[in-house]
């Protein structure tokens, strides 16, 4: 066997083969991954169609939303409209060529209602959502990682989770004057903490793995750290919890406004959309002033629970290719 392999060695002609010359650039070359992590994640996510879909209709929505009062033909929210005839106001109007929508109990168009409602209950849903991140990200990275820090930080958390959020709310709304501004203030002030908490649990996880004992031993700042190797690891899980963090915002408007804590009456809102059209619920002619918010409302809060799952699906590493 040996004997036949060297002889067809030997009929082998070295003029076929030449040696390469070893070349610097190309073997880094030969390590090169053109992988992106936002780029996998969008390319995950784009996969399940019931997740684009709405995506769409969510983007239209806040599009919508945002241009509607500068459409031609448009009434104003909170202009109580009349009969030119009469001079009565025009309440309950059946939806119609005029009023899209039809008008409330007070002769409102219930159109312009709704959309103004709507650009003020996301408004309210986005600011505390983007609250609830930066404090609650900031707050729980601290209060996972940096071990002088937990016990002060155990403390407080402990004092503000005794109170329940209800009661928070109500003194708040009772101690300041009702608007928006304090609405938006009492959400933040609680929403923070589940976010931290839920942070703070994730962080201790992965804090002492051998790459972060490293990065310590090395005199690595502990920011660094954090944003550097901790928090990336998080991303799935922090997106979601912002994804629910709105719709959970524009639900607790819904309920102060329920139970009348909520904003004025003459601020639109889906919660006083709802709770106008609440008290109409018995009457059918009159239910679809109840049924249009609630619509928008289902709309917005089942889109955004959707997105934050597949997007938290999506971004993490081990689903992607």
């Amino acid at each position: 066997m040996n004997k036949a392999l060297k002889k067809a060695a030997d009929s082998i002609d070295p003029a076929l083969f030449e040696f390469a010359e070893y070349d610097e650039k190309a073997a880094e070359n030969s390590g090169f991954s053109n992988y992106s992590y936002w780029r996998s994640t969008w390319q995950s996510f784009i996969k399940n169609k019931v997740a684009v879909f709405l995506l769409i209709v969510l983007v239209l929505l806040l599009a919508f939303t945002v241009i509607q009062p500068y459409l031609p033909n448009q009434k104003l929210p909170t202009k109580i409209y009349n009969d030119e005839e009469t001079g009565l106001q025009l309440r309950n109007v059946l939806p119609n060529n005029e009023f899209w929508l039809g008008t409330n109990s007070i002769g409102q168009d219930l159109w312009a209602r709704i959309w103004s409602g709507t650009r003020t209950s996301l408004f309210i849903g986005l600011v505390v959502g983007a609250s609830e991140a930066l404090i609650g990200i900031a707050i729980g990275a601290l209060w996972g990682y940096a071990r002088k820090l937990d016990r002060i930080i155990t403390e407080v958390y402990n004092v503000l989770d005794n109170i329940p959020n209800t009661i928070i709310l109500v003194l708040l709304t009772y101690i300041l004057r009702p608007s928006l501004s304090t609405l938006i203030f009492a959400m933040c002030i609680t929403s923070w903490r589940y976010m931290a908490k839920f942070v703070r649990n994730l962080i201790i996880i992965i804090r002492d793995r051998e790459y972060n004992l490293a990065s310590r031993c090395l005199g690595t700042p502990t920011r660094r750290i954090i944003v550097k190797n901790l928090l990336p690891y998080l991303v799935s899980v922090i997106m979601l919890r912002i994804a629910l963090a709105i719709p959970s915002a524009i639900g607790s408007e819904v309920f102060l406004t329920y139970i009348g804590l909520g904003l004025p009456v003459e601020t639109p809102s889906l919660g006083n959309l709802i709770n106008e059209g609440r008290l109409l619920m018995m009457v059918p002619s009159l239910r679809y002033q109840l049924f249009f918010p609630a619509i928008v409302l289902s709309v917005i809060t089942i889109s955004f629970y959707v997105l934050g799952n597949v997007f938290a699906d999506a971004s993490d590493p081990r689903n992607h290719v």
